[in-house]
């Protein structure tokens, strides 16, 4: 199948030889997030964008990771303004708070759903301007996968082929295929996806027990095999991510 310019990141992620695609994808667009937001062309001058920064924040992750980019500068203009949309919030929040009565004996749950200030926290630490902007590419990317499978057979070879996917992004296209693919096609795919998984934690699993046979002087002299890395590849097929990845800094 001819490669269009909105397939070449998938087969890109596909062709990379990754535990999983769509680590590989999202990786790549909060990296190129972080740049929109202090790169060299950053965003953070630009009131509407800061509009926006201000009004999402970020979760705790990506403050980590916008604070080890190193631009201090954009840094500080973005939380300026950001902390002044907050006091505002907070301000209005807590000047027109009551407190409500001591719950009864099991109650306890129902009356802290209820609190404003615990649902105003609950509400700004599940925004993130990064992680909005992956989730709006997210289900596009999904649907490529699917098209890709549907339509073109070097993909579904290399599906077939490959070393699968971490587990959080294997469940989303588990329960993708269900809502996106016919009927008659589900049985095949759902073969072929759940053999590549067991397969591939198999071989990680092997892996794992290798790199502790290493520490035992009896295999001291032995190969490695690909055991060396075992451990962050393993930790990204249950959970996802780059365990061993440096830190992000500007391009």
């Amino acid at each position: 199948m001819k490669e269009k310019l909105y397939t070449i990141p998938m087969n890109d992620a596909m062709n990379a030889d990754d535990e999983c695609p769509f680590c590989y994808i999202e990786r790549s667009i909060e990296q190129d997030q972080l740049d929109y937001v202090l790169g060299s062309c950053a965003s953070y001058m630009e009131a509407d964008n800061r509009e926006l920064t201000d009004a999402e924040g970020f979760c705790r992750m990506h403050f980590k990771k916008l604070c080890d980019y190193g631009n201090t500068l954009g840094n500080g203009w973005m939380l300026k303004t950001h902390y002044m949309k907050m006091r505002k919030e907070l301000e209005k929040l807590t000047s027109n708070y009551a407190p409500g009565k001591k719950p009864m004996f099991g109650k306890k749950k129902a009356v802290e759903a209820n609190n404003a200030i615990s649902a105003w926290v609950e509400e700004r630490n599940n925004s993130c301007f990064i992680c909005n902007r992956f989730h709006e590419m997210y289900d596009r990317y999904m649907d490529t996968f699917f098209y890709l499978y549907e339509n073109d057979e070097k993909f579904r070879d290399k599906l077939s082929h490959g070393k699968g996917m971490c587990l959080p992004h294997f469940g989303d296209v588990c329960n993708a295929a269900e809502n996106t693919l016919p009927d008659k096609e589900k049985p095949e795919f759902f073969k072929t996806i759940f053999k590549v998984m067991n397969d591939n934690m198999a071989r990680i699993q092997e892996d794992v027990n290798w790199l502790i046979e290493k520490f035992d002087y009896l295999h001291k002299d032995d190969p490695w095999k690909n055991s060396k890395d075992a451990v962050p590849r393993a930790m990204q097929k249950l959970k996802g991510g780059y365990p061993s990845d440096p830190v992000y800094k500007p391009r």
